[in-house]
Order: structure tokens, then sequence, then C-alpha cells
């Protein structure tokens, strides 16, 4: 076996490549890419010390997804408005961080249809297509929609979720065992379904705030996976200093071993080292 590299987590950064999600891990600049090594023994090991994604601080537990506690209170990236866009209060003037908030809610976003354990609704930033549905482990992805704030995004992602799950999920996603749906259709019927909604929603935003996407192209995705679980076994660091074992493929932020699988994103400023042959 041979060290590959030592850093702290972050979510896996992605690349659709003729249709086939690529993975890399490890600090900018120094990352490894993981598809040349499945089907080969891979071990990532915990230096037993985490530290906060944000100021670097060493914890010794983690909040909001990598951050340390102080972190967790006052920058905007970690307000619940993150989870429940549509709770954003950047127009009341409270929101924590306003020059945060104006680089990345007051900008262009989509709602989309996705094909990840099923039919899912969901809402990103326009710089992030097709990266978002690669986290998810979708196959398949679809804009419906395009708006002008995130706020407005998750006002349409509320109202589709009445008729459409907008969570993942992550065990029947990590099977492989997905049913194919036809994206197309499913937008047509929701636009039916939401005709009056959507057009009372559209005068209320304003003028040119609302764009309606009718011919948009569904994105389909491929994973690098020889192998999926029959049953899927969580692994953390919580529980064990060492993962690994057979890297059987990689879907969505999962790296699936033949010993399980573990959720790299969940586990973000732990330092690892990352072991091959």
């Amino acid at each position: 076996m041979t060290a590959m590299n030592e850093f702290n987590l972050d979510k896996m950064s992605t690349e659709l490549v003729g249709g086939l999600a690529q993975y890399k891990i490890g600090d900018p600049g120094q990352e490894i890419a993981l598809n040349p090594l499945i089907g080969r023994p891979v071990k990532l090991l915990f230096k037993k010390q985490i530290n906060c994604t944000h100021c670097g601080t060493t914890v010794k537990k983690a909040y909001a997804g990598g951050y340390c506690y102080p972190c967790s209170i006052k920058l905007a990236e970690c307000d619940m408005c993150i989870l429940k866009p549509e709770l954003c209060h950047f127009s009341k003037g409270t929101c924590r961080e306003p020059s945060w908030g104006e680089s990345n809610c007051m900008i262009p976003h989509y709602i989309y249809l996705a094909n990840s354990s099923g039919l899912k609704v969901g809402i990103t930033r326009a710089t992030q297509i097709p990266t978002r549905w690669i986290d998810q482990g979708a196959v398949a992805g679809l804009p419906i929609m395009k708006v002008s704030t995130r706020y407005q995004s998750g006002v349409f992602e509320k109202m589709f979720a009445e008729e459409i799950a907008d969570k993942t999920d992550w065990r029947k996603m990590l099977k492989g065992q997905i049913e194919e749906i036809d994206l197309l259709d499913k937008r047509e019927e929701l636009f039916q379904l939401f005709g009056d909604d959507l057009d009372s929603m559209e005068g209320d935003f304003g003028a040119g705030q609302v764009e309606i996407l009718e011919h948009e192209n569904v994105t389909l995705i491929d994973y690098p996976v020889l192998t999926y679980p029959e049953k899927v076994t969580s692994l953390s660091f919580d529980k064990s200093e060492s993962v690994g074992g057979i890297l059987q493929g990689i879907k969505g932020q999962y790296m699936i071993f033949d010993t399980g699988v573990i959720n790299i994103r969940s586990h973000t400023g732990y330092r690892i080292e990352l072991v091959s042959e």
C-alpha cells in the first residue's frame, strides 16, 4: 500500500465527461483522481483531527457540515435559510453577511427535476449544473425554471414539493436500482398541475424575475461503479479510524467499498490520509 496524500476532507469535486461522472479528492491543486482507483484496494486513515472548514480551528465536533461552533452561528452559509431558502431574510436587512448573500443568494437559481432514488425537485445556482445532480447521485436532471434569487427558487421548490419529493433516499440511490423516469413528461404534468399558481406567482415577483423553461434537454449521468451493494452498510470515522477495502465505485458523495459505503461530504473537515496500491 502506498500513501498518496494527507488532507482535510471536503466534498469530492466532480465533472461530467462524456456522460460519466469524474471524481477527485484532496486539497485544491493537489487533488487525486479517484476514477482510476476503482477496483483497487483503497484506505482512508483518520488522523484524529477535525478542522473547521472556514477558519481552520481544530475542533472535537464539527457543526453545520464542517464548521466550528462560532462559525456555525455567525456565517451566512450556515444559516437555516440555506436549508430552507423560502426563509431567506436578506430583504429584511438581517442577513448575517450581506456581501455573501449578494454573491450567493441574490443571483439566478434554477428549479429542476431529477431522478436520484426516484423523482425529486430541487434548486441550485446556475453555476452548479450538473454538479448538483452528480452530488445527489441523480441519473438524470432537467432544469424547469430559472428565477432571479435563491428565495424565489425556495418558494417554487416548496410549492412543487407538495406533489414531488424534495429529498433523496440515499440507500435506494446507492443500490443502483433506479426506475427510469421521463422527466420531460413530468415537467409538463407539473406545469399543468400548478399552472394557475405559476401565473399568480410570476405576477407577484414582477416582470423578468421568473422564466419557465419549456425546451431544456435532459442531462443523463453515468457513475463509475463496478458493483452496487445489495445491502448498504454505512461507514464512519466516528466509529473507526480506518475505512476502506476494494473501491467498488463512487456515486453521489459516497465512496462504495466492498466493506460498506462512506459519505465523504458528511465528514468535511476530518483530516485523513488516502492509501492505495
